[in-house]
Parts: C-alpha cells; structure tokens; sequence
C-alpha cells in the first residue's frame, strides 16, 4: 500500500513524481507551467490496478499542473484530486514541497473532561474590520488570545478543505486535500495550529466524508466512466449515492476511494498537526437516509470505514480525538471497534440540545417540561459522560430557518431580558451538565439573528455586553475548576435529585470524589417567578458558598440580583439529609459548593 506522501504529486531532488489513479484511461499526460501546458510532452505509464506514473525533472514547488486524461475520443483536464494547493476551486493545483515541512512542536490537548470547544468559522470568525472577501486564517489568529482569555482550549473549525466560490459554511468539499485558497496558504494554517497550541488551545476540524461537492467538483466521471450517468470512480453509481446533497455520497466499497479519504484524515493530523476531527453527519456514511430506523438502507461498507480510520488514527496519533455528528442518539458511535463500534471518542448530543432548546423557547412556564431537562442532563450513551459533546448552539442550530436563542426567545428584540436570561440560563446547563461543553462564536458576546457565512461577528457587542461576557468567563473557570471549588464539574458523577414541575426547579450534584471542593449542587429556576426560601437538599450539612448566580448585576445591571451568598444547610429531626434554603432569580442558575480548606 502506496503511504500518503507517494500519492498525488511528490518532489524530490531532481524533479517531482506524480501518481494517479484513473482506471478507464487510455491515456494520462501530465500539463503544467513547467511545460508550457503541452498536451503530450509528459506521458504517464500505467502501472497495475489502474495506478498511472511519471517521474518530471526540473519540476519545483509553486509550479501549476493538472493531469490530461483520455478516455477513447473524449479528454479532461483534471485537477490532481491529492492536491495540497489550488489556485481556486476551479483553477490548477500547485507543487507543494512537502520535504521542506518543518516538524510541529509536539501538543498535548486537554483531557476530555476538562475540554471546552468554541466552534469557529474561519470566514467571519477571521473577518477584519474594513478587508474584502471573506475572513482569513490570519486573520483569527489575531483572534486567538481573546479565546484564550475567554477560557477556551479547544477550537473547532467548520470545514476549510477548498470549497466552490468564496463564501461558503464549508460542507461543500471541492478538494479535500487543499487548503480554503480565500481562507488563505497551507502555510497559514499551519501557523494557526502552531499559535493556537501556543496559548494552549487544541485544534479540532470538521471533515465531510459523508458527500463530496456537489459544485466546483473535478472527481465527477472523473476518468470518463460512469454508470446510470452518475459519478463514477469515486462515487456510488446506484441509489447509493443518494444524499441530501445531491447524488455524490463516495464509493466507500472501492479500497482506492477508502484509501483517499483515510489519507485526508491523517493529512490533517499528521502534516498540520491539528488534535481531532469532527465528521459530519457520519448518520450519512452507515446509512443512505441517515436514519436508525431504515435499516433497509444501512451502508456497512460505511461502518467498517469508520471504523478502519479511526482505529488508524489510534495507532498513528493516539492522543487525537475523533468526533462524530450523527444525531441519532446511536450509543455504537462510542463503542470500540474491537466490540463492533465505530471507535469514535464522543458525539454530538442531540438528546441535550434539543431537550433544552425546547424547554427554553417555550414561550409559557406552564409548557416546561422539568422532566425532559432531567433525561438531558443524565443522558449518556455508556459509563463515560464525556462521550457526548452538548451545547445550546451550533451552526445547525442557528441556521436554516433558526436563529440564536436570544432571537429565537424574542423575536425582534433579542436584547430584552428575557432573551438574556434565558440564553445565559441556558449557557450555564452547558457549563454544569456532564459532558464536553461547546459554544457556538458570538454566542457569549448575546450574537443575534441567525448564521450566515457572509456575517462576519459584531465584535463590537465585547463591549456592549461586556458583563454577560463575563458570565461565560466565569461559567469556564468553574467548570475547568480553576478556582479549585468545583471539581465535580470535571467529574463524571450526577443526580439529578430535585425535579419540581410545578416550579419549574431542577437541582443536581456533580462530584468525582465527592466532599469539600469537589461536591457541585447546581440549582436552575425555569420559571419566570422567583423564589424566596426555596428548601434545596444537600450533600453536606454545613456551609455552602454560591459560586455563580446568574442574575448578578455584576453581568447586566438589568438583572436583579436575587441569590443567598451562603447557605447553611442542616439536618432537622425528621430529615435524613441536610437541607438549605435558597433565593433564586427568574430563568437563572445557582451554582453552589463548600470551600475544601
């Protein structure tokens, strides 16, 4: 088996090696600037299995190619589908050395219980103040030390392989191997991860694998052949490459097509360093609907790919981490492969997510169901409750007809006060709940409207909403336990012992080892009501600090301040457990523990 870097285009000292799989070929010849473009100067010879080769002497980084391909009396020009660089999406690939790469300083990501994720889209997370076309890498590298600040140490970049056009949310792979050419150079990136590693922060990027294209798409019939007017090699050519995106779901049956996108994931690893991979809707790699319930249409070609990559991405760099959006709520995604899993790390949680989204755009208490914010706060897939990633937002979930919670709870006025309690309320189930926490960009600064890739961030609302940006810094420090007063939050413990639907009150203990500085009450009001001696039981008899109250007017002057600063919690005659009695704001959340000393 041919490693990565002998596939595609590959210098050496007297020249570069080029090697291509195109089966259906008569011919192959190699055009570029190095040839002034001719037709047939470079002739590539087959080899077996349909691997064509030629060794061009001369040839230097920076130079364009493409690959001339005839297939009876038809020709194309193609685009080397390993391409490290292209010009654009519909342009030439650019020789890149891969010799002359220097090795990354090595990083170890944090450990899953104490990650948390700021997704990121580098085209309006990297847009500058005054500059034309869409945000750059550099761009959000200045943007870097803010994250750091924030308390974030992991990002998650939405997809920057080369896409069609200049704008774009990046699920529309064009060429899986290069670089975004708007976003800016391989180089760029690189630089991204090295100064994000710097400040601590790990790297995740989204990959799409689930479809290619559908526009700017050079692997289409990309020798010549198809079949039923299809794809062709690396494509289904039958129902099979039915996806909601159009009919371009890879062959993953082919060894040469499962190859090719092994080889991305590594790239990304290996030659970019970047700590984890995000897949998108892996529903749609095992099966043709991406539903659990149409086992008619599973894809087991699909299951066993995951699995094989992912078991490589063990071996190679055990320290990444692989996520998978699936949204089904499929417990198999975070199984070993040794026991039939897909061998994935964590996965989105669509059970939280939707569960609290729910919950807090009802638009009366009395729809509130106190039950279901249980079952997402206990939900987990196995033992390990950091095997699901959950948020309030995504780029799903405030896009495509939806919009941020704020403007979702008001329409119109996604500044009010109710918009800010209740999206904070719901940042601070993020921040207390088992699991990886994740915000979506903007959100801790209250971004409104609804996502869109040509909208960069208002990063004027820092200021405006400077206190409910510290809210989120200060819900980071307690969940990463920077204080040293909250270790149950990075524990892997919960009970969810109080559901109250009446009053709209849920409280649970988070603990890893349980006792002083470790043990967690968290209580949340969804109720517009507050509550004045609200009896709350306790783990511990004794004093109880509040850690964070979200209604402080240290976050907005409009809130109202509601909230003990220390509860003595006792055990009366009668009570088997010792119980305290809170003040709690409308739509807030209290955040409670004894001082370990």
């Amino acid at each position: 088996m041919k490693t990565i870097k002998e596939k595609g285009a590959t210098l050496h000292k007297k020249g570069c090696h080029f090697r291509l799989w195109a089966p259906n070929a008569d011919n192959v010849f190699v055009v570029g600037t190095f040839n002034d473009w001719n037709k047939t100067s470079h002739p590539m010879a087959a080899k077996k299995e349909g691997i064509w080769t030629a060794d061009i002497p001369d040839v230097k980084a920076g130079d364009e190619y493409r690959y001339r391909i005839v297939n009876g009396d038809n020709e194309y020009l193609r685009i080397d589908p390993y391409a490290r660089r292209v010009t654009n999406s519909v342009g030439n690939a650019i020789i890149r050395d891969l010799r002359g790469i220097s090795k990354m300083k090595p990083f170890t990501p944090p450990p899953l219980n104490e990650m948390i994720i700021y997704e990121l889209h580098i085209g309006t997370f990297g847009k500058e103040e005054g500059a034309d076309g869409p945000g750059t890498l550099e761009g959000a590298i200045r943007r870097l030390p803010y994250l750091r600040d924030l308390g974030i140490n992991a990002v998650e970049i939405m997809p920057l392989a080369e896409f069609a056009g200049g704008y774009s949310w990046g699920y529309n792979p064009a060429h899986i191997f290069a670089v975004e050419s708007d976003y800016g150079r391989p180089r760029e990136f690189r630089k991204f991860v090295e100064e994000a590693h710097k400040l601590g922060i790990a790297v995740i990027l989204d990959v799409v694998y689930n479809h290619f294209g559908p526009g700017d798409l050079d692997l289409w019939q990309f020798d010549g052949w198809s079949e039923n007017d299809m794809g062709g090699i690396y494509f289904y050519n039958d129902w099979r490459a039915k996806t909601p995106w159009g009919d371009t779901r890879p062959d993953y049956g082919r060894q040469e097509v499962r190859e090719y996108i092994r080889d991305n994931a590594l790239m990304w690893l290996c030659e970019y360093n970047v700590d984890g991979l995000r897949w998108d809707m892996t529903a749609f790699i095992r099966n043709v609907q991406g539903h659990d319930d149409d086992p008619g249409s599973d894809l087991p070609e699909g299951w066993s790919l995951m699995q094989w990559i992912t078991q490589e991405i063990k071996e190679t760099r055990p320290d990444a981490l692989n996520i998978a959006e699936d949204l089904q709520n499929n417990p198999s995604l975070t199984k070993y492969t040794d026991d039939g899993g897909a061998g994935f790390d964590t996965q989105w949680n669509a059970r939280f997510v939707h569960n609290v989204r729910k919950n807090l755009l009802a638009a009366d208490d009395a729809h509130c169901d106190m039950e279901e914010l249980r079952e997402a706060v206990l939900h987990r897939y196995y033992l390990n409750a950091f095997e699901r990633v959950i948020y309030t937002e995504s780029h799903d979930e405030v896009a495509n007809g939806k919009a941020r919670i704020p403007e979702e709870v008001d329409p119109g006025g996604a500044s009010s006060w109710v918009a800010r309690k209740k999206s904070t309320l719901g940042a601070a189930l993020v921040f207390t709940t088992p699991g990886i926490p994740m915000i979506f960009q903007g959100q801790e600064f209250l971004e409104d409207e609804w996502f869109h890739d040509q909208d960069p961030l208002d990063w004027s609302r820092t200021e405006r909403y400077a206190g409910i940006l510290q809210l989120y810094k200060d819900l980071i420090a307690l969940r990463r336990n920077t204080g040293g007063q909250t270790g149950g939050l990075t524990g892997q413990e919960v009970d969810v012992y109080h559901v109250n639907q009446e009053e709209n009150i849920i409280a649970f203990h988070r603990w890893g080892g349980g006792g002083p500085g470790d043990s967690v009450v968290v209580v949340a009001n969804f109720s517009s009501q507050p509550k004045e001696n609200y009896p709350v039981r306790f783990p511990a008899s004794g004093e109880w600090m509040v850690r964070f109250n979200s209604d402080s007017t240290s976050y907005d002057t409009d809130f109202g301040n509601i909230g003990n600063s220390e509860i003595i919690a006792e055990t009366g005659e009668k009570d088997e457990h010792p119980q305290g009695w809170i003040r709690i704001a409308p739509y807030s959340v209290l955040i409670i523990s004894q001082n370990k000393s």
